[in-house]
């Protein structure tokens, strides 16, 4: 080994020709695909060898880093608890513990507790574990979880019986981990995958039967669209969902009728894109329908789901990006994004008043959280800046007061006074205005040539919003300033944002939002 490390590797090339859509492509490293490779294995031995004789001067400071980082971590934690079905739900992390522990209550906060699932008895014996989707049957008898040890996303469902605390033998294998139940807790659906690890079929599986006896229930013939299933918000339907890049197709079903036809909502159709959620007899349609390129929210009956039938409830707004819709008993809740800014969008059902959630900061993060009681009053929200930890709030929607239910601890102590974000403008070659947002220490002098990190991501819609990292406090402290750039390719300027940051239209200068911010 002592070789390897004093030269750097070597790594040959083996051309591939690869043919597509009459098209030629040759790629010289394809062989590193082979993960059991001896020579895969053997380079990438070199290459890990080569950066430890590199790095060996920074070791010291990368210990010194790693403890600092560390120590900020609240080891022993626990999530804000969550109410569904007559339970309060919580996950808690304990000291010296690598994974965490799924809990409930039942009725109060004041209750014995009942551990759903402590995974770390689960992982004991792997290298590797990981729980990838948890669902309760409508009876309470039956956890199903998916877990995965191979750290392929390939989970294995597996069933907890909650009256005897047992795990039984019952397997599933090759799934994405996650599924629907049936209104009366004996059957269940679930994905599996094919063999490029793309969700692509929906199986039904009658509790306790094997699953050599499964049914398959749907399987999604293009490469481009993955298919789910989930159910409603209200529990009503159990829903397939078929999703590519810019298309959407779903099925419905009623969940008290798990051996029925499941009945086509919209067809596919390239360019149109749409999610459906249920309320009372009507299904609510967010879509970029006839160029709605920010989205708006249309509604049908439950038995007229064609796009012909859908009827406009929130218009189409070229400067506002309609992001999402949560629906409760007496609210309609919008997730909207207004120059780059998130916005809470609060609308009555029974008078059509509406009121939008007030942020303090200039730049920040802000979306609703996990709100499955459809009855509620009560919206949980999150909020976070680049100087405000992760925060979590409860949201009376009738007598708009709010309670901070947890705010992120920094261990060892953390003043948001000591630091200032802001949000600055760049203009890009093409005369296009870019938003910025940036974080440093307010001890810092601008004009004296401080370290920046520079952080940008745009590709396939994905927005990277402001928010706080306590490991980041390492290189403020130490004079960075820290800058996301929020390029074109997501969607913070909203859809047209992403859709001019694709193809030919992709070309942005970083280094012109490098000296922009360094200014």
């Amino acid at each position: 080994m002592e070789n390897l490390a004093t030269k750097v590797p070597q790594l040959k090339k083996i051309p591939k020709e690869l043919k597509k859509h009459r098209d030629t492509r040759v790629d010289n490293y394809y062989w590193l695909n082979d993960r059991e490779n001896p020579e895969v294995i053997n380079y990438l031995n070199e290459e890990n060898a080569y950066r430890e004789e590199q790095m060996q001067h920074t070791e010291e400071f990368q210990a010194q880093l790693f403890e600092e980082i560390k120590g900020r971590i609240k080891e022993q934690d626990q999530s804000v608890p969550y109410q569904k079905k007559g339970y309060w739900f919580y996950v808690r992390f304990e000291i010296g513990q690598d994974y965490p522990v799924y809990c409930r209550k039942k009725g109060s906060l004041e209750a014995e507790e009942e551990i759903l699932l402590d995974v770390n008895e689960l992982a004991k014996g792997h290298d590797f574990y990981q729980i990838g989707g948890m669902s309760i049957s409508p009876d309470n008898q039956w956890l199903a979880f998916g877990e995965d040890t191979l750290s392929r996303r390939i989970y294995t469902i597996r069933f907890k019986n909650l009256k005897t605390g047992e795990i039984t033998e019952e397997k599933i294998e090759n799934s994405t981990g996650s599924v629907a139940w049936s209104a009366d807790s004996s059957i269940l659906f679930y994905t599996v995958k094919d063999e490029t690890l793309r969700p692509s079929q929906i199986m039904r599986h009658k509790k306790g039967d094997d699953s050599a006896n499964d049914v398959l229930i749907y399987s999604e013939e293009d490469s481009t669209f993955t298919t789910f299933i989930y159910k409603s918000k209200s529990e009503r339907f159990l829903i397939i969902a078929n999703s590519s890049t810019l298309s959407n197709e779903y099925r419905y079903m009623d969940s008290s009728e798990p051996l029925g036809e499941f009945t086509m909502f919209q067809k596919r159709e390239r360019d149109l894109e749409y999610g459906i959620a249920h309320f009372e007899e009507n299904w609510y349609v967010h879509t970029n329908k006839d160029g709605a390129t920010n989205f708006k929210l249309m509604t049908c009956p439950l038995n007229l789901t064609e796009k012909e039938n859908w009827q406009e409830l929130i218009a189409h707004r070229k400067d506002v990006y309609l992001e999402g819709v949560d629906l409760f008993k007496n609210y309609l809740v919008l997730e909207e994004r207004s120059n780059g800014l998130n916005q809470i969008r609060i609308k009555r059902w029974s008078d059509s008043k509406e009121h939008y959630l007030e942020f303090p900061e200039k730049t920040y993060t802000a979306s609703t959280g996990n709100n499955p009681d459809f009855d509620s009053d009560i919206l949980r929200y999150a909020y976070s800046s680049l100087t405000t930890p992760a925060s979590v709030f409860d949201y009376n929607m009738e007598t708009k007061e709010r309670e901070l239910k947890k705010q992120m601890e920094v261990v060892g102590g953390y003043n948001a006074e000591e630091y200032q974000s802001e949000r600055i403008w760049a203009k890009a070659e093409d005369g296009v205005e870019i938003p910025i947002s940036l974080v440093y220490k307010k001890s810092l002098k601008k004009d004296s040539g401080n370290p920046l990190l520079l952080y940008a991501y745009g590709s396939y819609g994905a927005t990277i919003d402001p928010s706080f990292s306590s490991t980041r406090l390492s290189l403020l402290d130490r004079g960075f300033v820290f800058a996301i750039a929020h390029i074109r390719g997501g969607e913070y300027l909203g859809r047209n944002w992403y859709d001019t940051g694709k193809c030919f239209k992709r070309k942005i200068l970083l280094q012109t939002i490098f000296l922009a911010v360094k200014n």
